[in-house]
């Protein structure tokens, strides 16, 4: 990690999860990108993502650009959100994380980063890390994502069971995990961010700035009757898990106000609610996800003076 000061704090990039919803943060990070001139990688020193953030933030961090990142998006999302059932998902999540990760491991990464995935048998988090200087202890035993590939750390971390089958990775020591999404412990993994930059890395909370990028907060999509009466308890499922998931993130959000309201932090994640908005976490209409991106950008412009003193 470089040297921190006031005139060039640490820098942290938080991105929320909320599947096909993260087209919402691509227009967000579009306006920064061209706002500082730079591949986000090179101007963030921390990046933090949970599911389809998982899956933004390493993108970002291997230095592709947001353009290349919504291309692909564009190309996979709507193909893995149509899938019926958890096993199809699921396969057709690691075809888009072989094809874009391939078998690279986190050392790899341009900037310090963590995915945020959530352990299946003893329920806790398990946070995939690029350098030892974030790690908490256990030091002597550290590996970059525990040995494990950025693939397969970003694919637990987007595996909302039971929409998803769970996720089971080996680390670099030979232990057999088994993984879930890591909306279900940090959907807005902000406090882990500047749990690292404060404990493990040691810097003081004035040398710190936040942006934590949402997926918007949207009315709930209208089914009509005969929906209802074939999918109903499907319905109820996704229903549940979207609302555990805003629950999640605003939870943390305003524990991060409570805890740290010394550490100058952008929140971006407007609410919408328009009906024409209505839309879930399974979108997989794309002229609907071309709106929610646009939406991001429009949400960028409200923060961009306090962006560009943050960033440039």
């Amino acid at each position: 990690m470089a040297e921190f000061s006031a005139e060039k704090p640490c820098r942290i990039l938080s991105l929320d999860g909320g599947g096909a919803k993260g087209f919402y943060t691509l227009g967000v990070l579009r306006e920064i990108e061209g706002m500082v001139g730079a591949p986000l990688c090179e101007r963030f020193d921390l990046i933090f993502g949970t599911s389809t953030g998982a899956i933004i933030a390493a993108l970002l961090g291997i230095g592709k650009s947001v353009k290349e990142i919504s291309a692909l998006y564009e190309k996979y999302v709507p193909v893995i959100m149509q899938m019926k059932s958890p096993a199809d998902k699921s396969r057709a999540l690691a075809k888009l994380g072989s094809e874009v990760f391939k078998n690279d491991k986190f050392d790899k990464m341009k900037t310090g980063m963590g995915i945020v995935t959530t352990k299946w048998v003893i329920e806790r988090p398990m946070i995939f890390k690029t350098s030892i200087e974030q790690a908490h202890g256990r030091m002597g035993t550290f590996a970059p994502g525990f040995g494990v590939t950025i693939s397969d750390a970003v694919q637990a971390s987007c595996s909302a069971f039971p929409f998803f089958e769970r996720k089971i990775v080996k680390t670099e020591h030979g232990d057999i995990v088994e993984l879930i999404d890591g909306g279900y412990c940090a959907n807005n993994p902000t406090l882990y961010a500047i749990a690292d930059a404060i404990m493990a890395l040691k810097l003081a909370p004035e040398l710190i700035r936040v942006v934590s990028v949402g997926v918007g907060v949207y009315p709930a999509p209208k089914y009509s009757w005969f929906t209802k009466t074939r999918w109903y308890q499907k319905l109820l499922s996704v229903q549940l898990l979207q609302k555990t998931l805003e629950i999640n993130t605003q939870s943390m959000d305003q524990l991060r106000h409570i805890l740290f309201k010394q550490i100058p932090t952008v929140r971006i994640s407007d609410t919408f609610e328009q009906p024409e908005m209505a839309t879930d976490l399974f979108e997989h209409n794309m002229k609907k996800l071309n709106i929610l991106r646009q939406r991001g950008s429009e949400s960028f412009a409200k923060h961009e003076a306090t962006l560009k003193d943050f960033l440039l």
